[in-house]
């Protein structure tokens, strides 16, 4: 699993590879301090030879500087790999995100997705920071030391072969069973995002309904929830230390014990003894730091797994198309259309669509709450496909179109209206880069978003806030729809984004969109005054189409339009 990260630290291998040799190189310098002490000990003290301890204290110093400076490079080296490879990820990742379809985006939530882009990509990042010095240092140091301790006393060694054993069968086991609390805990970190990221979006529902509490106790339960996962998962890693401990501390009082019997029976020197325990440290040094690289993986493979989980979801919508195929008119043609969101549901969302829509046609759709009016329009720039027939516009399937021509050709104001922190001109330039203030003027026109300019001092460079918030429903409406209007798209559509408006500035709007001659209009709408100018009116009834007609045609036949039209004007004094 981890091979499939190797690709994003391709552009950082020298570093990694630097960052290797440093350690190496590092490792060597202190394996060789040792072996100058014992000499000086065996050989310098032993001779009273002032000239070669000093000798040897200098080598024992500059090998000390030098695994210093290669410590520091080391750093350096590693903490740039790490970095970068993290940027990497995160890019791959959100570019895949990017590409994913409404349904796709339905396979996670808003906060899972933030999580693996964030949390779990620092995990891996900080791995390879943090973990690249004893992943590479502990076995060069084991392998090393060992053979120097086998130089040293070849009987006195075999105590290893004992001890290294007992560790790995420990270390095997604690891995074994905190594998799968540290990918609980991940999730964990998924509810607690959801629930933070809800209540500030939420903020002022649960104000103005006075759910401050309500909302602090569903906090603390998965906070709480949050803290025994990762509880029980530390807690069951930090048994490494002790086990380490004991194995070290039981292996360091077998050598003094045999060792010492050696220096007795004249088998064993007093230097060779001092230098066998430096590399017992070294070799009891490089196993905990081998179990800390196994923990450190079994963390990361969790957070692998929840990455390649977002890099492997299937796409569901693909850009296989030509970069010949334009739209060119706005006719829109549904040929027997079924959909639904999910390929094993048992009943279809729309069922057996059949639509003509002229080009520069207006087409208003009525229907009730779930009668899958907004899942209608969405299958026309593809932010969902269909289950069987065909959508086609200008007499072509929309999936023989480029996604992005398809999607830059179609503008749509959604039920909800979303705006983005910046000015009201970087809001408004979404939909053109290259509009100037002429086209912004006549976009704010036909929106009537010049109402309420004026009340800004700034004007085009007053700043919005997070997502809007210094502007009221309505006004966010107006400068989405003008925003939408700025792409000067074929086909424009409205799916209930005049419902903050008042009606006479709904009318004005209407009135705008009038003059496109060139653009096929469709509104979903709640309010019948919205529709009734339209060139057809579609009723949609259980996701299925119920009637067509004019404002005319269906009051006088349709019993559904009837009943709408009529609880709507009732008492208002209005016959059409």
């Amino acid at each position: 699993m981890l091979k499939r990260m190797f690709p994003y630290m391709h552009k950082y291998r020298k570093y990694l590879w630097l960052s290797c040799f440093c350690v190496v190189a590092e490792t060597v310098f202190e394996l060789v301090i040792p072996l100058l002490m014992a000499d000086i000990i065996d050989v310098g003290v032993a001779n009273q030879d002032k000239t070669y301890i000093l000798l040897q204290g200098s080598k024992m110093i500059a090998c000390a500087l030098l695994a210093l400076i290669l410590g520091v490079l080391y750093a350096r080296f590693a903490a740039t790999a790490g970095q970068g490879f993290g940027a990497e990820l995160r890019k791959d990742e959100f570019r895949k995100v990017q590409e994913f379809s409404f349904a796709n985006t339905d396979h996670f939530s808003t906060s899972s997705l933030i999580t693996r882009l964030t949390s779990d990509v620092t995990i891996l990042q900080t791995a390879i920071s943090n973990g690249i010095r004893p992943f590479v240092r502990s076995p060069v140091m084991l392998l090393t030391a060992l053979i120097l301790t086998f130089t040293i006393n070849k009987y006195l060694a075999i105590v290893f072969l004992i001890a290294i054993p007992i560790l790995g069968l420990g270390l095997f086991l604690i891995i074994h069973k905190v594998g799968p609390l540290y990918r609980l805990m991940q999730a964990s970190i998924d509810k607690v995002n959801t629930i933070v990221q809800e209540d500030l979006i939420a903020i002022r529902v649960v104000k103005s309904y006075v759910r401050g509490t309500y909302e602090k106790t569903k906090f603390q339960k998965v906070n709480e929830q949050l803290r025994y996962a990762s509880e029980k998962a530390f807690r069951t890693s930090v048994w490494n230390l002790p086990l380490f401990q004991v194995v070290m501390y039981t292996t360091i009082l077998c050598i003094l014990w045999f060792g010492g019997n050696m220096i007795f029976v004249g088998t064993m020197k007093v230097g060779e003894l001092t230098g066998f325990l430096s590399y017992v440290l070294q070799i009891l040094n490089s196993l905990m730091m081998i179990s800390n690289v196994f923990l450190m993986l079994t963390r990361s493979l969790a957070s692998c797994e929840r990455i390649i989980e977002v890099l492997d979801e299937p796409l569901d919508i693909h850009d296989e198309a030509g970069a010949d195929a334009y739209i060119e008119h706005g006719t829109i043609d549904f040929s027997h259309v079924y959909f639904k969101y999910k390929k094993d549901a048992e009943e279809y969302v729309l069922r057996d669509i059949n639509l003509h829509i002229p080009a520069g046609s207006t087409i208003g759709i009525l229907g009730g709450t779930g009668s899958a009016k907004t899942t209608l329009v969405q299958l026309i720039p593809r932010l969902y496909d269909v289950e069987d027939g065909i959508v086609s516009i200008d007499g072509r399937n929309v999936k023989a179109y480029p996604l992005q021509h398809l999607r830059d050709a179609i503008g749509m104001v959604l039920q909800k209206n979303t705006l983005f922190s910046g000015t009201i001109r970087e809001n408004l330039l979404w939909g053109n880069a290259q509009a100037d203030d002429e086209e912004l003027d006549w976009a704010c026109e036909v929106a009537c978003v010049n109402e309420f300019l004026p009340n800004f001092p700034k004007g085009y460079e007053s700043d919005l806030g997070q997502g809007g918030v210094n502007v009221s429903g309505g006004q966010k409406q107006r400068l989405c729809i003008a925003r939408a209007l700025l792409k000067h798209p074929k086909v424009l559509i409205f799916d209930d984004s005049t419902s903050a408006v008042d009606t006479a500035t709904e009318a004005h709007i209407r009135e705008g969109l009038a003059a496109l001659k060139d653009t096929t209009k469709i509104i979903i709408a709640q309010r019948v005054t919205s529709v009734m100018h339209a060139d057809q009116i579609i009723i949609l009834e259980d996701g299925g189409i119920h009637a067509i007609g004019t404002h005319e045609e269906l009051l006088a036949k349709d019993a559904i339009y009837q009943e709408i039209y009529t609880s709507q004007q009732e008492g208002a004094g209005f016959h059409g």
